[in-house]
């Protein structure tokens, strides 16, 4: 059987082999990591290496890490009406951008009437002068913007956002999920106050994440009741192989994260020089700053369900868009946000890379891709002879 190609890296990576090893040395510990004893101070310390490597990673103290099952419910936890810095003014109402993540546009915990969706520009890029607008109109807020769309890459000025959010009295939370392995990432640098990631992007097994909390953040209510663990955030007791594996994890991207960079960009520049060879080409969110491993794309009239059977079906891959909902009819809300139409937003496909893409990888991706368009062509000339 011929080996398949990846590139559906933006979904799920695959698992590293460090975050294998440090997952099967976790679970010849059999202690609990609350309970005292030598078995469970074993335990606990493979979660504070781990608590330390990922804090270590984005410029965090170890302290403000709350360990979480996932990115969807670190969000879920993240978006708390009556937050607060210190003895500041807690925020009462939550504004997202029109481009995140369904666990953010949820709304978290936060009443349907006190949220509010901030624009896009036709880019992808959130537009800061509707975050103002916004602002201004009601009392402090909490505002949630990814720090990378998870379907286009495109990369936003969170340090700006955060700037016009503090002036206003809000706070920010950051949805790192997506850029976490892919571009540095320091919380001090960004500001956010809050910030959340997730093991499986990063190459950790899937069901782990995390929220990071800046300093003085206060009025956080966990999701979760129970026993003390996490800070009284999050309780339950921790998944110590899952989370000795996120800061496995971690600190192999973090060591690959100047060398992988500038390679996988490297690929997808020749990717997309490829794509390009076909009339009508469109690559959605070109003209804004993007992941280096990220290209979303279509031609007028493709159907992206066909494109990503045609590739499966040549041993590649890709995606329709956002893993959690590719499997909805529905075209994505990301281009609609961005103002694609329709039929567009039909044709999306994703093609996302990482640390083991191969020059190879790529010039078979363009072949399959050749071929189906080339019959995709076809058919539209019949249809208009």
């Amino acid at each position: 059987m011929a080996e398949r190609v990846y590139l559906d890296w933006n979904a799920t990576a695959p698992l590293r082999p460090e975050a294998r090893q440090a997952m099967a040395a976790a679970w010849d510990i059999s202690g609990n990591p609350s309970s005292v004893h030598s078995e469970g101070r074993q335990a606990r310390r493979l979660v504070e290496d781990a608590r330390a490597a990922i804090a270590a990673a984005i410029g965090a103290r170890p302290e403000n890490i709350v360990f979480s099952s996932g990115g969807t419910e670190a969000n879920a936890l993240a978006l708390t009406s009556g937050l607060r810095r210190g003895t500041g003014q807690p925020v009462g109402r939550l504004l997202v951008s029109a481009i995140e993540h369904a666990s953010v546009l949820s709304g978290g915990r936060f009443a349907p009437e006190a949220t509010g969706t901030i624009g896009v520009t036709s880019a992808g890029i959130v537009d800061v002068g509707h975050l103002r607008v916004l602002l201004a109109e009601g009392p402090p807020a909490l505002v949630s913007v990814m720090l990378a769309n998870n379907e286009t890459g495109a990369v936003q000025p969170i340090s700006e956002i955060a700037d016009v959010v503090h002036e206003a009295g809000g706070l920010l939370h950051v949805d790192a999920i997506q850029a976490f392995g892919k571009i540095p990432i320091n919380i001090n640098v960004l500001k956010a106050d809050l910030l959340t990631l997730s093991a499986h992007k990063i190459g950790g097994p899937k069901g782990v994440g995390a929220l990071v909390l800046a300093e003085d953040i206060q009025g956080l209510a966990p999701l979760l009741r129970g026993g003390g663990q996490e800070l009284g955030l999050r309780a339950g007791t921790e998944n110590v192989a899952g989370i000795a594996a996120f800061g496995a994890a971690a600190r192999a991207a973090m060591a690959a994260l100047p060398g992988d960079s500038a390679r996988l960009q490297g690929l997808r520049e020749r990717l997309e020089r490829g794509l390009r060879q076909t009339q009508g080409m469109i690559v959605f969110g070109e003209d804004a700053p993007r992941l280096p491993n990220c290209t979303l794309f279509t031609v007028p009239g493709l159907r992206a369900e066909t494109a990503v059977i045609g590739f499966d079906l040549a041993g590649i891959a890709v995606s329709s868009g956002s893993a959690c909902s590719s499997g909805k009819v529905q075209p994505s809300h990301v281009l609609d946000a961005m103002g694609f139409s329709r039929d567009l937003a039909q044709g999306a496909v994703r093609l996302s890379l990482g640390w083991s893409t191969s020059e190879a990888d790529i010039d078979l991706t363009l072949e399959a891709w050749r071929k189906l368009a080339d019959g995709l062509l076809r058919g539209q000339r019949r249809n208009t002879a």
